[in-house]
């Protein structure tokens, strides 16, 4: 097996080796999760500006009523309520809105490399496709390791530092009927059952996305279902999240202190919804995920973790003609960790209005990921000034006071 990367495909054969042994990490080592949104997911839905006239006004179809109050400016989209909400009532879970990068191709594949790298620079300008953010962060952590929960060992992560990628599905083909009904019956009344039952539903959910189904609203394929699997460069579903979340948190909570999972199908130009439909299903697995992680990594290691979620960039404020919306620029952070010290809402903030849309269309970044990043590695992992300028070269670290 090469060295660099541990393949698993998901089943009985995953559920033993995620049992495995390896060696112990002391609880109180920080510990810090990327989960990167491939896709663009629509950060105006998840982050409810209820007090702005024209949040209703440019989404007539789409406009998410019910939001749960955080403050007198914003609600948490509903599908939330059970998942993230309570972590955020216990001040282990907060929201950066008009957060994101610089970049401005609005194109999946320029953005998300850009945010991966964490080079800075203007769009175009020659990068080190080999120096990822968290590569270049780990080289600063004397004795910790890194670990991309993906099938490849995805930019972020490249570098001069040897990192392990642990695959969490299978190659989506079909799966065999004959082994599956063997397996099915071996394992029929077993403590295992459940978990042959779930890695099938993962492995049929892949199946379908990467020939492109994508529902859109009434369960019709939308028309951009190509796009939608190409943006998420094999990134696994947000259904099957949650059962990931938990065997990532019991890889970490043993050995890792870096961690990176990526969660596709958030290219919402068709038939997106709005309390109910696809992304708000969307949101609602993502929701589960992040709170299982956060219940299985235990309490002692929870105080110490931050899991930070991204994704290339919010979407267009006005709705298109599909009831859907477009590619955007500011979007919507998350941080979750038992340890926060500040939320529900946090950075810099300004109201939601016609006149303060970037080109007339988008929310403006008002807060670069790479000083936030900056500001909160400093305080996580006792960074000085020397080496934060090696992990984000040229950004100013920004503390926003996240732990």
């Amino acid at each position: 097996m090469h060295r660099r990367a541990f393949l698993i495909s998901t089943g009985g054969a995953a559920a033993a080796a995620f049992a495995a042994p390896i060696r112990a990490a002391n609880a109180a080592t920080p510990r810090f999760l990327l989960v990167f949104l491939r896709g663009g997911y629509d950060a105006a839905s998840l982050l409810v500006a209820t007090s702005s006239a024209y949040y209703r006004e440019v989404r007539p179809n789409i406009a998410v009523v019910g939001a749960s109050a955080l403050d007198a400016n914003w609600g948490l989209h509903p599908a939330l309520a059970t998942s993230v909400l309570p972590l955020v009532q216990q001040r282990q879970a907060c929201f950066i809105p008009f957060a994101g990068t610089d970049d401005l191709t609005r194109s999946h594949f320029e953005t998300q490399d850009s945010i991966e790298l964490g080079q800075g620079g203007a769009p175009g300008l020659h990068r080190d496709l080999n120096s990822g953010f968290l590569n270049r962060l780990v080289a600063q952590l004397a004795g910790r390791e890194a670990i991309a929960f993906t099938d490849q060992l995805p930019l972020v992560l490249r570098g001069s530092r040897e990192v392990a990628n642990l695959s969490l599905k299978a190659e989506p083909h079909p799966s065999d009927a004959r082994l599956r009904q063997a397996l099915t019956a071996m394992y029929r009344g077993q403590p295992l059952q459940t978990n042959v039952d779930e890695a099938y539903a993962v492995r049929d959910e892949a199946a379908r996305d990467v020939a492109g189904v994508a529902a859109g609203a009434g369960g019709a394929a939308a028309p951009m279902a190509g796009e939608m699997v190409a943006a998420n460069r094999r990134a696994i579903n947000a259904r099957g999240f949650e059962i990931e979340a938990r065997r990532i948190a019991r890889v970490m909570r043993e050995r890792y202190a870096i961690g990176f999972v990526d969660v596709g199908g958030w290219d919402t130009h068709v038939g997106q919804g709005a309390a109910t439909g696809y992304l708000a299903s969307r949101l609602d697995e993502l929701g589960r995920g992040l709170a299982a992680y956060a219940e299985e990594i235990g309490p002692a290691t929870w105080r110490h973790t931050v899991v930070y979620v991204v994704s290339e960039f919010g979407r267009t404020m006005r709705e298109n003609g599909n009831r859907g919306t477009d590619h955007g620029h500011g979007s919507v952070h998350w941080v979750l960790g038992g340890g926060l010290a500040a939320g529900p809402v946090a950075g810099e903030q300004q109201a939601v209005e016609a006149r303060t849309m970037f080109q007339n269309r988008d929310w403006p970044v008002l807060n670069d990921y790479r000083s936030v990043l900056g500001g909160l590695f400093a305080r996580q992992f006792a960074l000085d000034g020397s080496q934060l300028e090696r992990v984000f070269p040229g950004a100013k670290p920004r503390d926003l006071g996240l732990i």
